[in-house]
């Protein structure tokens, strides 16, 4: 059976996965999935034509969340939530139709390039609005574009039409981050600086990974006073920071390096591990049993903790399991990829923005020379190295920003500080892209100058449809000179990618040593 998929960073060149993922998505599952898009652009007609209620919001999503790269490779459960998504599109409006899930990536190449960048954005935008809904939060604006997003991928547009609609989506994609950091400060405090461990004690231990903070929340709850230690891992590591969360004593550190060596990193390890969404990879056999997912992470076989009706879960079986693995008998101090045994993190723009009159000051004295956010996604594909090779570059009076996963190729790096500032900002997971550009847009303030005229480079790595999304939001707001790598998305044309870098000066890295240099204006 074949498939089309070319949606993430390490699609299998020249144009897309046609046999099976390069992620280890068969092309069943990528098939299934195509259906449910096709299917939640039909529900998204009915929506247009007869209106929506939270429920059909949610389901919109929650199936779109269920597509992005690494979250579920189960094809049954797609199937399943296929059959819910088609069953209540039927029920609001019977005469609505279902795209044509066979020309989802047919047509001619350039609108296809443009339409497909705003299916992977609306995809990304649908994780963190399912993030920000657990918590109680939604926001009418977002909800509705979903919709008004999906019925549009569905016509016919002229390439500049189909611009127009990606900034739109920019935009309202900001909203959502700004809902999400709202959903995650006000339920869990202001994240404070905080420097976190990479050794693992004695003791039975859960290693939670993804990016769900309602998740983590409710097992540290569960597990308070059971004897069971519970560590982060990936994307979870910022949860350190936030007072509610560290407030658990047994919320102990952060495990494992960049999510894509989990193959190698969870092989023999005597723990649990909870997988709050994505990035999931196929777990080996020698440790699937110690395996558990939930929310619209899934794979055939492993353990699923579904919600209750009112939202909650019940981890007790993921408790047990930590519980009879036992965990490790002596203290295990595991490193980052530098070699460095803790991270710190927690500098979200709560957190910065507090300190703005220091860091003013100090770029007007000269101390701070420039600013760099070097962040997004990591993954397995040759050529991330630059990242970290930029970051032992950037000169002594630079500030070097970052967020999302990508800075597991750096986080463990010993840069220094310039009068009390550390020079490396953990700001967060990949959706706190919203605290950069809040400091950006404070800092061009405090000067009387845009955004583009600050002594600031965004040097970005992508790999999956959320960096999308925060892509198209930073372009939406104008802002030029962007740096990304390590390659450029297969979804976008040559002509697509020529308007992007006419328009908005969007540049490929090269080397760390010619981008600094034209960064810098030392070339």
């Amino acid at each position: 059976m074949s498939m089309f998929c070319f949606q993430c960073e390490q699609s299998a060149n020249p144009g897309g996965c046609t046999v099976q993922g390069v992620c280890g998505k068969t092309a069943p599952v990528a098939n299934k999935q195509d259906e449910l898009t096709a299917a939640l652009i039909g529900l998204a007609r009915a929506c247009d034509a007869k209106g929506a209620s939270a429920k059909e919001y949610q389901l919109l999503k929650q199936g779109l969340f269920m597509c992005v790269t690494n979250v579920n490779f189960d094809e049954d459960r797609v199937q399943e939530f296929i059959n819910r998504v088609e069953a209540t599109r039927t029920a609001i409006d019977g005469s609505a139709q279902d795209f044509d899930w066979e020309a989802l990536w047919v047509g001619e190449e350039d609108i296809i390039s443009l339409r497909s960048t705003l299916l992977l954005g609306m995809r990304g935008m649908a994780a963190y609005a399912w993030h920000a809904s657990v918590l109680g939060y939604d926001d009418a604006e977002v909800d509705a574009w979903f919709v008004k997003g999906l019925v549009e991928f569905a016509k016919d547009h002229s390439a500049d039409e189909w611009l127009a609609l990606l900034m739109e989506f920019g935009h309202v994609n900001l909203k959502c981050m700004a809902l999400l950091d709202a959903a995650n400060t006000e339920s869990y405090g202001t994240p404070v600086p905080t420097k976190v461990p990479l050794t693992v004690e004695p003791g039975p231990f859960i290693v939670v990974t993804g990016h769900d903070l309602h998740d983590l929340k409710m097992l540290l709850e569960q597990s308070e006073g059971k004897g069971v230690n519970i560590y982060t891992h990936g994307e979870m590591l910022p949860c350190h920071a936030y007072p509610e969360l560290k407030k658990y004593a047994h919320l102990k550190g952060n495990f494992g390096t960049a999510w894509q060596n989990q193959q190698n990193e969870f092989d023999g390890v005597p723990g649990a591990f909870l997988f709050t969404t994505n990035c999931l990879m196929p777990p080996r056999k020698t440790y699937e049993d110690n395996i558990f997912t939930t929310d619209m992470v899934g794979f055939p076989g492993l353990k699923h903790v579904e919600a209750k009706e009112d939202g909650t879960k019940d981890f007790t079986a993921v408790i047990e399991k930590a519980l009879e693995l036992g965990g490790y008998t002596e203290p295990q101090e595991f490193t980052g990829i530098n070699g460095g045994h803790e991270v710190t993190t927690g500098f979200g723009h709560g957190t910065v923005l507090s300190i703005a009159d220091k860091v003013i000051d100090a770029v007007k004295a000269g101390a701070i020379k420039h600013f760099f956010l070097v962040g997004g996604c990591d993954g397995a594909k040759v050529g991330r190295n630059y990242y970290t090779e930029f970051v032992k570059q950037t000169p002594k009076d630079t500030v070097v920003l970052t967020l999302a996963c990508g800075k597991y190729r750096f986080n463990d790096l010993e840069i220094g500080e310039i009068g009390g500032i550390p020079r490396m900002l953990d700001m967060g997971q990949c959706n706190d892209a919203y605290s950069a550009i809040q400091v950006a847009v404070a800092l061009a303030g405090a000067f009387e100058c845009d955004v583009n005229d600050l002594p600031l480079t965004l040097v970005l790595s992508w790999y999956e449809q959320k960096a999308v999304c925060i892509l198209l939001t930073l372009l939406a707001l104008g802002i030029r000179n962007i740096y990304i790598g390590p390659t450029l998305p297969k979804f976008l044309s040559s002509n697509v990618l020529g308007i992007l870098v006419e328009k908005f000066q969007l540049h490929p890295i090269t080397t760390p040593e010619e981008d600094m240099k034209a960064i810098l204006g030392n070339n």
